[in-house]
């Protein structure tokens, strides 16, 4: 397959390139980038010192009759204007930003405070939730990546939301994140000095993630009501810990539960359940594709605990859209992504 990645320069991006090159499915792999056009990848990222590579001017006419899949590793609002002219021949799409996930152009307004990507666009993309919809991914020609926090914690309800064995209407959801998921443009609030030995809680109640999951969990089951969901900078460079919480409709077990996770889980490759009062943390999936997860009950009070846990630039970002695009081409879906964590 011939690939291009857009955006190359940023987190997604570069991580993108360090999984395809390894890809036993991939013959050339050209980086595009609208603003650093011309230089090379290695005069921006000095980890790939060996690596000659030109990054490449936008051209969508060439780019979408010419390769087989197109990463677009961008900023929100840049794939809204630029998927709809790469659409149509040959490329498949695969959005790694958030302009494709809403249905409702209004939201993505709201949340997003850009404008929308064409309706006719948006009708096109499927959300690429691998675990929950293979189904409609490997017939896909345009597939939203999910964000980071919406993959660990739509994965983590799953099970539980479509089995009506959690209250609808009283999901919280409290997550961490490394600094890496903020970008690699630094701010006041990444600088070393401010998130060193510091813990801090953001875009209370305004998370551009929050309708994602909204939208997610009511297609599971359409009582849900709106979440309760909280984001918290972590001082290390990856790695998103979502720990939710909510109460259990009917009176079962710890067992029962962790059969129902095994139950829909079981099979997915990237998806491993801890054994009852086994927890995971972050640095169980350093630098790889799975999700690891564990669920506690409170018999006191009838409520559950669901831990989950990713590295946000993999399976919140670039393993993730590996593995889309294998379904989507027709790949053994484990294809260049059975990376052992990284450990320490």
């Amino acid at each position: 397959m011939k690939i291009g990645i857009v955006g190359a320069t940023g987190y997604g991006g570069v991580e993108l390139f360090r999984l395809l090159s390894s890809h036993p499915s991939i013959q050339s792999i050209t980086l595009y980038s609208s603003s650093q056009a011309g230089e090379n990848v290695n005069e921006i990222y000095s980890h790939l010192n060996t690596i000659q590579d030109q990054l490449q001017p936008l051209e969508p006419e060439h780019m979408k009759e010419e390769l087989d899949v197109i990463f677009l590793a961008t900023p929100a609002g840049v794939s809204s204007e630029l998927t709809p002219d790469l659409i149509g021949k040959k490329a498949k799409v695969i959005d790694l930003s958030g302009d494709l996930r809403l249905l409702s152009q209004d939201s993505y307004k709201q949340w997003y405070k850009k404008e929308a990507a064409p309706d006719s666009v948006v009708q096109q993309a499927v959300y690429g939730l691998p675990e929950w919809n293979r189904s409609a991914i490997k017939s896909a020609k345009v597939i939203a990546n999910p964000g980071c926090f919406p993959t660990a914690a739509l994965l983590g309800l799953g099970p539980l939301i479509n089995e009506r064995l959690l209250d609808p209407s009283r999901i919280i959801i409290d997550a961490k994140t490394g600094v890496s998921g903020a970008g690699k443009n630094p701010s006041a609030i990444t600088h070393f000095a401010h998130t060193q030995e510091n813990l801090q809680i953001y875009k209370v109640n305004q998370h551009q993630h929050i309708p994602e999951i909204e939208q997610q969990l009511t297609i599971w089951n359409e009582a849900v009501s709106p979440v309760t969901f909280s984001t918290h900078l972590i001082p290390m460079t990856r790695g998103i810990m979502a720990t939710m919480y909510g109460e259990l409709t009917k009176d079962v077990s710890a067992q029962q539960l962790h059969d129902c996770y095994q139950a829909y889980y079981g099979e997915h490759p990237f998806i491993r359940v801890r054994k009852q009062g086994q927890y995971p943390s972050t640095k169980d999936v350093y630098a790889s594709n799975y999700c690891d997860m564990a669920i506690a009950v409170d018999e006191r009070t009838q409520r559950v605990t669901i831990v989950s846990v990713i590295d946000n630039l993999m399976k919140g970002a670039a393993s993730q859209a590996v593995q889309n695009m294998n379904l989507v081409m027709g790949i053994e879906e484990t294809t260049g992504l059975l990376h052992v964590p990284v450990y320490p």
